[in-house]
């Protein structure tokens, strides 16, 4: 194609019809930089023009208000309406449109911005008609009262020859409706009366999912005599697309309307949707089951949405058995504690050997959420057999699941009945073959630690925390060093001293090189932990390891006296780690030699 040709005038200002060559464009011209940007504006290359457009706020401030507006914005709606190839370069200009109030003339003149933003809401990309709205309702907040302007616009767009126009349209009624006249308001009822019932489906996908805020804006006579009517039509559509979103609309009008209302419009609407055909309709509603619940009174939610929750628990579609899974704990502490174990409590039992690894996952994620919900004893009988069920799982998933939730069902349960019925099988998982799995009970070590106590930490646990050094997998060992500090913090020096110190200082010397760097990170890792004392009889072991033939070991203990030296005496620094730093130094790996002089240059700052 020819390319497009666009220059700055004499003035500074946008006209066509001539090239960068025929423009003076010397070095003393303060608005060369912006003649440039404004000439790529007609760039043939899309990302010169993206990079244009993202600067019209420069552009715009260095035209003027008055230029911006008689040149900038009209030749910025010629570029709309001409390039239809380009989302990309669409996207940006109706972000951009949407911030140029400003450099308009602030509010006064906002409506100019209009034009070319309407040209844009007819594209048929629908990340580009999104941007526009967007933009057109910044646009429509700063002219507060200017019904000529906005009414005839929204006509437009409504009633318009484009099915993107009345898409775009949707979403601007409830920008528009409050700053209006009662009589344009009765017109822009009817208009959105007319986008509902359109014969184009994602026209009246638009307009379902515009509802919910239009209800809010309206009064309440016209919610109820108007609006409700025409949601029940549109929750009753054809089309699933539509139908899924009315499911959000029935949160949103149901939080509008009082109780009372709510049982009388909205409930039948829930009834319909839950009992849907189209699986995805009935996952919508299982996603929002709780929000949905809230808009009814508990004598409802208890009596007649229990049981719709136990269909969707037990349906034939796995989507949607794990959508109601993941609402399971959340529906549960809306009712009572005789429903959850009379409806609930079965259905729990046989999702927790669901077919869909996905289900069991979904329930593993909230189930140990039950537990203060049911208190002690139901938990002990109703909910721990799940649990070591979904400990067990073949998906590690669920598994993982289980384990991260740990500290809800202790605080119910005490550490008694935690140690009886679950320890064993997290002992068990801390061997597990997924490395996840591992790593989430490390996590949750110092926190098992603190509620089991010394004695039994000792007894079950405390040598599973030095195995885990010699962990296969990076992530684990680099875990397993952190989790000895946090015990030592929780159980105190005197412990680590007798309980971690010696079989750390034991794998420092062990005949695997991975093993001994894993070591001498975890005594420098306990160095702030442990105090001065026993870091003495820590040192040794490092400046040992600074003479290994592995040189990865060798610059771990550099980093290691690097991060010890700050608890240790003067004079041991003096006697033992500088000197052990000068001769790394020197040392003939050059990774070794460069984490030996950021340990010197750290300790001149001590």
């Amino acid at each position: 194609r020819e390319p497009r040709k666009c220059v700055v005038g004499e003035r500074g200002g946008v006209r066509r019809g001539t090239t960068m060559a025929d423009m003076d464009m010397s070095d003393g011209d303060e608005l060369a930089p912006i003649k440039i940007l404004i000439d790529e504006l007609r760039n043939d290359d899309p990302q010169a023009r993206l990079k244009s457009i993202r600067r019209l706020s420069t552009i715009a401030t260095a035209l003027g208000a008055e230029r911006t507006r008689d040149e900038l914005v009209p030749y910025l709606n010629e570029m709309a309406s001409e390039m239809e190839d380009e989302d990309e370069v669409l996207l940006a200009m109706a972000e951009e449109l949407g911030g140029l109030i400003p450099h308009v003339g602030g509010k006064a003149y906002a409506h100019v911005l209009l034009t070319p933003l309407e040209t844009l809401c007819a594209t048929e990309e629908a990340l580009v008609r999104d941007k526009a709205v967007e933009s057109v309702k910044k646009v429509i907040e700063s002219m507060a009262g200017a019904e000529e302007r906005l009414v005839p616009l929204l006509k437009r767009l409504a009633t318009g020859d484009y099915n993107s126009t009345h898409i775009a349209s949707a979403p601007l009624f409830s920008a528009i409706y409050p700053s209006v006249s009662a009589g344009s308001q009765g017109e822009m009822r009817s208009m959105f009366a007319q986008l509902c019932r359109d014969d184009i489906p994602m026209v009246r996908k638009a307009a379902c999912q515009a509802l919910g805020g239009f209800g809010k804006v309206v009064s309440v006579n016209h919610l109820h005599g108007e609006l409700i009517p025409l949601f029940a039509k549109l929750a009753a559509d054809e089309q699933d697309s539509v139908r899924i979103v009315a499911v959000e609309n029935c949160v949103t009008l149901g939080k509008i309307l009082s109780p009372e209302q709510s049982h009388l419009l909205i409930l039948p609407i829930i009834r319909l949707l839950h009992q849907d055909k189209g699986w995805r309709v009935r996952y919508m509603v299982a996603e929002r089951y709780c929000e949905l619940a809230d808009t009814q009174a508990k004598a409802v939610v208890e009596s007649e949405m229990t049981a719709a929750l136990v269909k969707f628990l037990k349906d034939s579609e796995p989507e949607v058995r794990t959508a109601a899974a993941f609402k399971v704990t959340g529906f549960c502490e809306r009712v009572s504690v005789g429903v959850t174990l009379q409806h609930l409590m079965p259905c729990a039992r046989d999702l927790a050997v669901d077919s869909s690894h996905h289900v069991r996952a979904a329930l593993a994620s909230v189930i140990m959420g039950l537990a203060p919900v049911l208190g002690k004893n139901h938990t002990i009988e109703q909910l721990v057999p799940l649990f070591l069920s979904l400990l067990k799982d073949e998906h590690h998933e669920a598994r993982l699941n289980i384990i991260s939730k740990l500290d809800s069902v202790n605080q119910v349960m005490g550490v008694d009945s935690l140690s009886q019925s679950l320890l064993p099988a997290i002992i068990e998982l801390a061997e597990d073959r997924q490395w996840r799995v591992r790593l989430a009970i490390i996590e949750h070590i110092p926190l098992l630690a603190s509620q089991l106590g010394a004695a039994f930490f000792e007894e079950r646990l405390a040598k599973m925390c030095i195995t885990w050094l010699a962990d296969s997998v990076s992530t684990v060992r680099g875990a397993a060093i952190a989790n000895l500090k946090r015990l030592t913090e929780v159980f105190g020096v005197e412990w680590a001293a007798q309980n971690i110190m010696p079989q750390v200082l034991e794998l420092c010397v062990h005949s695997n090189y991975l093993y001994r760097m894993t070591a001498i990170s975890a005594v420098a890792a306990l160095g702030g932990a442990v105090g001065r004392d026993s870091i003495k009889g820590l040192l040794p072991a490092v400046v040992q390891a600074s003479k290994d033939p592995v040189p990865n070991c060798r610059f771990n203990a550099s980093k290691a006296l690097q991060a010890l030296a700050p608890f240790m005496e003067g004079t041991a620094v003096d006697r033992q780690i500088r000197p052990t730093l000068q001769t790394l130094t020197g040392d003939d790996d050059p990774d070794v030699q460069f984490f030996a002089r950021t340990a010197l240059t750290q300790l001149k700052a001590l």
